[in-house]
């Protein structure tokens, strides 16, 4: 395993690191199992920004006598709350949450204390000059978080980060679908001619925030790197081909600033078909002439990525889940029957949509989510 500097924080990160989204699936057996696994692998980065208290528990077991090897990036402001994940400002409520993750996490500090998913301007003005911010500053000064940090999927709000002076890294979503907006059509002139290990053709904005957080030593960890596992398979992928775990990451990684990529594993074997990426070969890695001959590209914009910040529902629909589950489904001329299993048995689904649009309000890709409730509705 290879390990980077994380901006000017003085951490040294593994360049793949574990994201905990995944886990909150699993029971305790299996968060360990894929800790243990990350751990055997020289993975010492964990991202938990998941406020459900076993998922939180799980991971504090799994990482018990070793906190030490552990860099954690723990959320400020994701809470659970009537059964489901918010996000939240409100201080009253912050407060215990983050005491909660520390407490369950069996843990007396956070490495990284992430201000939680701030996508727009308006919120990060409200955000740093509001209590929130004096509220992390004095975890800071109480040692209790050691660095400040934030997550966003806006490139412009994430620039606000950079240039904002406390905050010393970010967690971005980072992977060549969100990044990449081909200025011809022609996409095999356009890998060709502008690919190069060099930021050619990226979007202005993502491009700019990559050079300023370089520039400014302000590190970047990677969510969001496998879009969802959409990447993986053809069918979903916007490109219209497939890529591999190790071509994800090597576009992720050779991004500037880029210091590790938090990937999501269901078990020992995902940490593997990542950790591969050490002992990849230049052709291994080599996403460029995949996407040359792309029969296609799509915007990411309007593609679900399971990222699960749509929640709350007031039907308690895990959106997520459903998405996923409707996404595996139209892959197929019918729908599995272990698909269609998985999709009955949860405690809600698309049928107890009631079309409210609050979680068209906090997707950050702008998936229109209620047309794909009606449609999850016809298939299932």
């Amino acid at each position: 395993m290879r390990y980077r500097e994380l901006g000017k924080t003085g951490l040294k990160v593994s360049e793949i690191g574990l994201g905990g989204e995944w886990l909150e699936r699993h029971n305790t057996e299996e968060v360990k199992a894929v800790t243990d696994a990350c751990e055997s692998a020289g993975i010492n980065i964990l991202d938990c920004w998941m406020s459900e208290p076993n998922v939180r528990s799980n991971i504090g077991l799994a990482i018990k006598g070793k906190r030490e090897r552990w860099i954690i990036q723990g959320h400020i402001g994701s809470i659970w709350e009537n059964g489901q994940y918010v996000r939240t400002r409100d201080l009253a409520k912050v407060k215990p949450a983050f005491e909660d993750l520390l407490a369950r996490l069996q843990t007396d500090y956070i490495d990284l204390g992430m201000i939680h998913f701030v996508d727009t301007k308006e919120e990060f003005d409200r955000v740093i000059n509001g209590e929130f911010m004096e509220y992390v500053r004095q975890l800071k000064r109480e040692g209790k978080i050691r660095h400040i940090g934030m997550s966003t999927h806006n490139p412009e709000t994430a620039e606000l980060a950079a240039c904002q002076g406390e905050i010393e890294m970010i967690l971005f979503s980072v992977n060549p679908a969100f990044d990449m907006l081909p200025p011809v059509t022609d996409l095999e002139q356009y890998f060709a001619e502008q690919y190069d290990e060099k930021l050619g053709g990226i979007a202005r904005e993502r491009e700019r925030l990559y050079q300023l957080c370089e520039q400014n030593q302000i590190g970047i960890t990677v969510m969001k790197g496998y879009a969802g596992g959409r990447l993986f398979h053809a069918q979903t992928s916007p490109f219209g081909v497939a890529l591999t775990p190790v071509q994800c990451i090597h576009y992720a990684l050779t991004r500037p600033a880029v210091a590790s990529i938090m990937a999501g594993f269901d078990n020992p074997q995902h940490v593997s078909e990542a950790v591969a990426y050490e002992t990849a070969s230049d052709a291994q890695k080599d996403y460029a002439s995949v996407l040359a001959a792309a029969p296609k590209h799509a915007f990411a914009l309007g593609q679900c990525t399971y990222c699960g910040h749509c929640a709350p529902c007031p039907s308690g629909i895990d959106i997520a889940m459903v998405n996923k589950l409707y996404d595996l489904a139209c892959m197929h001329k019918e729908v599995p029957g272990t698909v269609r299993a998985h999709y009955a048995q949860l405690s809600a689904n698309a049928d107890d949509c009631i079309e409210c649009g609050g979680c068209e309000s906090r997707c950050p890709f702008q998936v229109s989510v209620t047309d794909r409730m009606r449609k999850m509705k016809e298939l299932f």
